[in-house]
């Protein structure tokens, strides 16, 4: 319903965030959850809302679950399962709809306390332990720490500020039976991201299990069925809408060979190096016109004048998946701009300069070897070619929030 509102493009990265801002947490709601339910269980005069926005990771779990399960979080799966590779093991997890075992150390606040104290963690069939002698991973040592069933797992946003946390890779395991205050939450801090999305994702396949594979097969079935919003549909916008063309013939035809569509990709970088006027370039008295100069302030992924610090936040909330990107305002390159990207779950920033040669304005990434007659041709190649980039542009940033 709010994607048709919003006349926004229909995919399955919208999400419905439950935001509780006087505690600084928040969390994506799975798609069979009944808001209304979710609701009723804030306690009143709260500062709790619902935030409609993207989150791209929120089915990455099955797209890309080797990587967000790394071999040192489920070495003792690998070990009972000697004979099975690692991408092979956490693959018939997720089938079966069960969640591996995962361990690793995270930083808990003590009860009462404002202290921070680094604990083995481990999360098994029965439920989440910890170690009562600190770091020590002996069995024996393990003590039950939470029913993650009767308990909602939030991100901690503006950890340090809020509870100190150690880095800002803080969560929290909220039990139903916690109404309002912060007594009775249970702290944790992971080491990094990696660490973080690990254990999240483990979580969510711990308390959902197979209702989570089934929401997403649900959420591609509807992404097959265009949805009708008056007269037009809206398409929906995907790496599969990209593919290699030839039009090197008379009609158009699309590469289905690997080999030449790589070939063809070569091809078409090298001819973007080139200085002289190619088939994408705009004439000359359109690439020195204002209107040529200013034309990415109506692109969605262009978000004007936004700080470093925003744009890390932003992107973070908005899934840390591979190709998540906004362009932005330079702070300290006045005429220059800023194409931030999330590659690895780190955000990274690549500086784009504008230049003149011969009365042409042109932008670029590398010292002028590629060339761009405006910021939105550069973000058209970068979603076909990585260039110089670490992946490709997949997902730009929205601001959309209801």
């Amino acid at each position: 319903m709010l994607v048709q509102r919003t006349h926004a493009l229909h995919d399955h990265s919208w999400a419905l965030v439950e935001l509780h801002q006087h505690l600084a947490l928040e969390r994506c709601l799975e798609d069979h959850e009944s808001v209304v339910e979710v609701q009723s269980a804030w306690p009143l005069g709260a500062d709790s809302r619902f935030v409609f926005r993207k989150n791209f990771a929120k089915y990455e779990l099955f797209k890309s679950n080797a990587s967000l399960f790394p071999e040192v979080m489920v070495s003792s799966c690998l070990e009972a399962n000697k004979s099975m590779a690692h991408s092979e093991l956490i693959q018939n997890f997720l089938n079966s709809g069960s969640c591996p075992e995962v361990q690793g150390f995270l930083q808990l606040r003590e009860a009462g306390r404002k202290v921070w104290k680094r604990f083995y963690f481990s999360l098994r069939r029965s439920g989440l332990y910890y170690s009562t002698k600190g770091t020590s991973k002996d069995p024996r040592h393990l003590q039950y720490f939470a029913d993650l069933t009767e308990s909602n797992i939030y991100y901690v946003t503006q950890g340090k500020k809020h509870y100190g946390t150690p880095t800002e890779f803080g969560f929290c395991i909220k039990p139903y039976k916690v109404r309002s205050g912060t007594k009775g939450l249970k702290l944790l801090c992971s080491e990094d991201e990696q660490s973080r999305t690990c254990w999240m994702a483990a979580f969510r396949l711990f308390k959902y299990g197979m209702q989570l594979y089934r929401n997403y097969q649900q959420a591609q079935a509807r992404l097959s069925q265009p949805p009708w919003i008056g007269p037009t549909a809206l398409r929906s916008v995907s790496d599969n809408a990209l593919v290699a063309m030839d039009f090197s013939g008379c009609t158009g035809r699309v590469i289905e060979n690997p080999s030449e569509v790589l070939t063809a990709a070569l091809e078409e970088a090298q001819a973007w190096r080139k200085k002289t006027t190619h088939r994408y370039s705009l004439p000359a008295a359109c690439q020195t016109s204002p209107l040529s100069a200013a034309i990415h302030r109506t692109q969605p992924w262009f978000h004007g004048r936004i700080s470093r610090e925003d744009t890390q936040q932003l992107i973070g909330r908005q899934g840390l998946v591979d190709g998540v990107f906004l362009v932005r305002e330079s702070q300290r390159n006045p005429k220059g701009f800023v194409l931030s990207l999330c590659h690895l779950q780190k955000v990274k920033h690549y500086l784009i300069l504008p230049s003149e040669e011969e009365g042409r304005l042109y932008f670029t990434m590398d010292d002028g070897q590629t060339r761009f007659a405006d910021l939105i041709q550069l973000v058209e190649f970068h979603q076909i070619n990585r260039g110089i980039l670490p992946c490709k542009l997949r997902h730009y940033c929205t601001c959309v929030a209801l």
